[in-house]
């Protein structure tokens, strides 16, 4: 069964940024405040699970399970865990240890979180989502080392798989939102990724549609060959295949994720754009990268100031790109927050968000026949007549 919403722990946004968008262009073009636009149907690509649970949901857990976690309310942890200035990747790493020993290794719990994701992101107008997480660390058994100091318990990275996919399959009938997950593989631990993709196998018709390596770009590919063995088997096997690379990491780092993993999506891929002979070689492979504004301001991944950051070059090149919100619990953050510092600091018209949703739902790794029916639903719910076939 689902879980009934409390109306509680609606995510704070920055007020600095949730603002009236200056008037652009003419009333086709035109954002002011959530227009309607802001109202239509979106997609997302570039979520983590982990990054996204409820605040009153960790509080509950955490007390049920008597766990220590450095709050007692939502409204505390939401204070320690969140920001609104620029920190580095490390110290936005560090977060997570406030509060993932709450969730992780509770039957209960890891399906609830995966449920509630979906009723968030209804509520932002997401009609498709691919949300992303690391099994092993929602795990307590069969896992080395066993993450953020628990117990060893009898949930296996193979069992949290199956509850997240419980979780997101009654979402979907509650919500009315459609959402496939990809399971990351983490750059530090190159010992789990083959039974990543082994996961990502065995799921592969059970919500799971893709593959991902996620953590410290520095980290030598070539020194960890684990993250190399389970990307060939995806391939191998037609697994999709997702990279965060090029977020604070150089140009070679996306060139080493396309060639080496053979990436088809690029997670976040900012830095790709110093180096032209890559970046021009991506646009003509329409490769796609997976954007997120405000994240990448926290992480202190670009330029602070938005009117120089890469996802510009992106819009001008007219790239494939998406804009998506990465770790909303940590960043206090919903769409809405991406889509207006787009709207009012980098000159977004409405047609540029069609534009990037509908780059986003033809870059999903749903199906084919999925895939079509999502670009329909989009092509519709616009207003917009598609005029070649998929």
């Amino acid at each position: 069964m689902g879980w009934a919403s409390t109306g509680e722990g609606e995510l704070e946004k920055p007020d600095s940024l949730i603002c009236q968008a200056a008037q652009r262009g003419n009333s086709s073009s035109r954002m002011e405040g959530k227009a309607c636009y802001l109202n239509r149907p979106k997609v997302e690509l570039h979520v983590h699970l982990d990054g996204s649970f409820k605040p009153e949901t960790i509080i509950h857990f955490a007390k049920r399970r008597q766990i220590k976690i450095p709050a007692d309310t939502a409204e505390e942890l939401i204070r320690i865990v969140s920001y609104n200035e620029p920190l580095t990747l490390t110290e936005f790493l560090t977060k997570f240890n406030y509060y993932m020993p709450a969730i992780a290794g509770d039957r209960e719990a890891i399906k609830r979180v995966a449920y509630e994701f979906l009723e968030m992101k209804a509520k932002e107008g997401v009609v498709y989502v691919e949300v992303r997480y690391s099994p092993h660390f929602l795990a307590n058994s069969k896992v080395d080392p066993i993450p953020w100091g628990q117990k060893e318990g009898d949930i296996t990275p193979d069992d949290v798989v199956n509850l997240v996919n419980q979780g997101l399959r009654e979402g979907e009938k509650a919500f009315n939102i459609k959402a496939r997950s990809i399971l990351c593989c983490m750059r530090h631990m190159p010992n789990w990724s083959l039974e990543v993709v082994e996961l990502c196998k065995k799921y592969q018709n059970d919500t799971v549609v893709a593959i991902d390596l996620a953590g410290d770009e520095s980290l030598n590919l070539e020194a960890a060959p684990g993250h190399r063995k389970a990307y060939e088997e995806a391939v191998r096997c037609g697994i999709h295949r997702t990279v965060h690379a090029g977020e604070v990491g150089p140009p070679s780092v996306v060139k080493e994720a396309v060639e080496v993993l053979k990436a088809e999506r690029i997670g976040h891929g900012y830095h790709t754009i110093e180096d032209p002979h890559l970046y021009k070689e991506l646009l003509n492979k329409k490769m796609h990268f997976e954007t997120c504004p405000w994240s990448s301001y926290l992480t202190g991944a670009c330029d602070p100031d938005f009117t120089k950051h890469p996802v510009k070059q992106f819009m001008k090149d007219k790239a494939n790109y998406s804009l998506n919100t990465d770790d909303p619990l940590i960043f206090r953050s919903t769409l809405d927050v991406d889509y207006n510092i787009a709207a009012k600091h980098m000159g977004f018209t409405e047609d540029e968000f069609k534009r990037v949703n509908i780059n986003a739902a033809m870059s999903s790794f749903l199906p084919e026949k999925e895939k079509k029916e999502l670009v329909y639903k989009l092509y519709e719910a616009y207003d917009m007549v598609l005029t070649t076939g998929l």
